[in-house]
């Protein structure tokens, strides 16, 4: 788990057939298409300006430093040139693997490699029917008898040549268990996926690979998805988040979060001892559209600057005052002041603990005042704090920065 702990931010890249219809991942679904309707967009599949370098360039410059690829989504068409099926992008227009290319990107630029591998499978006829299934409500093909020993088998198949055939990988993201779900029926879990002899086989094939938790057995980690945890968990976690509420590429979908909100998010996670899985959903030429691209821009630049208080960096056993989150790595405390106050913060249980504070932004100073807590106040002289408590001395104008950072050098004990 160390580099896992250490890195704390990366990439998420849905892509697929849906990126085509443009119009949410889950399309296939949402729209209760057959495998013909959605045959249209296998038959057009042709990225003629995807380059995975520049994928891996813009996440590394946005500061995240593992990359996670859907090689396969619900829709079970894969992204790879998978020997067990024909349902595969060597199949389509484009007509060569993309996984290969994706994984030798990643690592040219120093980048972990993730992949993304769905437990779901709309297209294989072996799949049985559920409540979450496109033919939810087509009665004769639910009385076509499906065998799920048989998707079983080629669920493990696909997962040994991902794990066989590109290499060393980093981290794997099943996705998902839905089994007892009371507004569903049908649901499946642990068993119908054969997990634990698929999660042993994983172990095997690749003994350091990170897992998640959604094969409905524990994981190495645990997968909050589309909100932050209240606080720290007793197990390793990774929010999963969006840029505007969709996974793949939905073109009139314009809720996007803005840049200050989503560095607030990362930073938010690593002060609860946890990490940012931020997605983008490229389009169908294989572009990453403007908009995330400029809000990766705009997240790299202010990682440009305050790198130190994310990377290495964990929860803190300070409480931060309101409408801030400590982050910590050994004896370096970060303040994030989610909004700006007026000359001063007032950090309790900081009194005498403190050597040295600057703005990390410049590496300016930041004084710090310890008052008398018999001070009263007076005229333009603030009063004490309460005792133990630290107080900083800030500019009045705010740091053109998404979130201004204050870097705290912890003395050593007296």
């Amino acid at each position: 788990m160390e580099w896992f702990r250490h890195d704390r931010f990366g990439m998420f890249v849905h892509w697929g057939l849906y990126s085509l219809a443009a119009r949410h991942e889950w399309v296939k679904n949402r729209e209760r298409m057959t495998d013909e309707q959605y045959q249209r967009y296998f038959e057009r599949f042709d990225p003629d300006l995807h380059d995975p370098r520049e994928w891996a360039r813009t996440a590394r410059a946005a500061g995240m430093r593992y990359v996670v690829l859907t090689t396969k989504h619900h829709d079970g068409f894969c992204l790879w040139d998978s020997a067990l099926t024909d349902y595969k992008v060597t199949n389509t227009p484009y007509g060569r693997d993309l996984v290969e290319p994706f994984v030798a990107a990643c690592r040219a630029e120093g980048l972990k490699v993730g992949f993304y591998h769905s437990l779901i499978d709309w297209h294989h006829p072996e799949f049985p029917i559920d409540g979450l299934h496109p033919q939810r409500d087509d009665e004769e093909a639910k009385q076509a008898p499906r065998d799920i020993a048989a998707y079983r088998e080629y669920l493990h198949g696909q997962v040994r040549e991902l794990l066989t055939g590109f290499g060393p990988i980093d981290y794997l993201f099943f996705d998902f268990s839905y089994a007892g779900r009371p507004h569903t029926w049908g649901g499946k879990g642990a068993e119908d996926w054969g997990a634990r002899e698929l999660l042993a086989m994983v172990r095997e094939l690749q003994p350091d690979l990170l897992v998640n938790d959604r094969t409905g057995l524990p994981g190495d980690f645990v997968t909050p998805e589309q909100y932050q945890p209240s606080g720290p968990l007793p197990v390793a976690w990774e929010a999963c988040q969006t840029l505007n509420g969709s996974w793949g590429y939905d073109r009139d979908n314009v809720d996007y979060k803005s840049p200050e909100l989503l560095v607030r998010m990362l930073v938010d996670g690593v002060s609860k001892d946890g990490n940012l899985l931020l997605n983008v959903g490229p389009t169908a030429r294989g572009l990453i559209d403007p908009e995330a691209e400029t809000r990766l821009a705009a997240i790299g630049q202010w990682m440009r600057l305050h790198e130190r208080s994310i990377r290495g960096c964990g929860a803190s056993q300070y409480q931060a005052p309101t409408d801030c989150r400590y982050t910590q790595n050994g004896d370096r405390l970060y303040l994030h002041l989610f909004s700006w106050p007026f000359k001063h913060v007032h950090l309790p249980g900081l009194a005498g603990k403190v050597g040295y504070a600057q703005l990390l932004s410049d590496a300016s100073e930041i004084q710090l005042v310890e008052h008398d807590p018999a001070r009263a106040a007076e005229n333009t002289r603030p009063g004490a704090q309460p005792p133990g408590t630290l107080t900083l001395q800030l500019p009045v104008r705010r740091p053109d920065v998404a979130v201004p950072v204050i870097e705290l050098f912890l003395a050593p004990p007296r």
